[in-house]
């Protein structure tokens, strides 16, 4: 098939991937525009931009899809289909309305739960049990388009932010190459309609939300140190002293302490109360440090030994 693939980071980069060793057409490719990045400010390239040149894919750059020689150009492609994954950029009706068979977004949620930016992060906040991939035919409104198929995986207990989003994208490369095969052969289902009464919304994810409140439950504190991990981490006060928490692990007895107080800190274990329950923490990071195993860290606290 003639496609258009529109995508941005890493997540994007499977099914951009998939797509063309599966021997479709990718005839452009739509990303954010380039930027400036790290202390040196160095212009870096997006990662779909960097997998689109090694296939010498036409890449695409616009600040906006409201202009008239955007329109034109992807009009002038003929496109099958376009396939949009965290692009990052709204795509108005006129645009959607250009491919024989419209816009097919690669979503990571079964939806309709977790339409928006963050449905990785905020399934694993919510202690989700479920989410996986929605392949959708896309609609002017917010992730609102009928659904072709889904595909669910286990949200593992260890998973973290980042291999939940590796595993999904991975999935995501796998389940548009099925569903365009489907489409190829006539055998692709009728794309169901979402049930609103269902919705829920993944908001984007904002740094004031990785300070760790002791007055949490320790259940609640543990899935946020996952699904903050990598970005924006989960930053604390641990005896007056500012840290991020990158793995920690729940003790569900109580102790006589405050939330935020240590309850037991030894040569391998530092354990913190918290509004129920104890925490204890794995990994951690001291200011302007990279990350350490507890034992590390506790190797010059012994000042805070109980």
């Amino acid at each position: 098939m003639d496609i258009i693939f529109c995508g941005t980071p890493e997540f994007s980069v499977p099914p951009l991937a998939d797509l063309v060793k599966a021997g479709h057409n990718i005839k452009a490719v739509l990303t954010q525009p380039d930027k400036r990045k790290g202390r040196g400010q160095q212009v870096q390239k997006t990662p779909v931009k960097i997998e689109a040149e090694k296939y010498h894919i036409p890449v695409y750059q616009p600040t906006s899809l409201k202009n008239d020689e955007i329109v034109e150009l992807l009009a002038s492609l003929n496109a099958d289909l376009m396939v949009v994954v965290a692009y990052g950029l709204i795509i108005p009706q006129n645009i959607l309305d250009i491919p024989k068979h419209g816009c097919w977004n690669i979503h990571a949620s079964l939806l309709p739960r977790w339409r928006g930016a963050a449905p990785i992060h905020r399934a694993i906040l919510a202690g989700d049990e479920q989410t996986g991939i929605a392949i959708m035919q896309m609609e002017a409104g917010l992730d609102t388009g009928p659904v072709y198929h889904m595909y669910p995986t286990d949200i593992r207990p260890d998973d973290t932010g980042q291999s939940l989003h590796d595993r999904l994208s991975m999935m995501g490369g796998e389940a548009i190459t099925t569903c365009v095969q489907e489409l190829i052969e006539g055998t692709l289902p009728a794309a169901t309609s979402q049930n609103n009464d269902w919705v829920t919304y993944a908001h984007k994810l904002s740094k004031a939300e990785s300070e760790i409140d002791w007055q949490k439950p320790a259940v609640e504190l543990e899935r946020q140190i996952r699904a903050f991990n990598p970005w924006p981490g989960s930053h604390a006060e641990i005896k007056g002293e500012s840290v991020k928490l990158w793995q920690a692990k729940i003790k569900d007895d109580n102790s006589n302490k405050y939330p935020g107080e240590i309850t037991f800190a030894g040569k391998n274990e530092l354990a913190i109360q918290t509004g129920n329950g104890q925490l204890d923490i794995l990994k951690i990071q001291k200011a302007g440090k990279k990350r350490m195993d507890i034992a590390a860290f506790m190797a010059s606290k012994q000042d805070w030994y109980t």
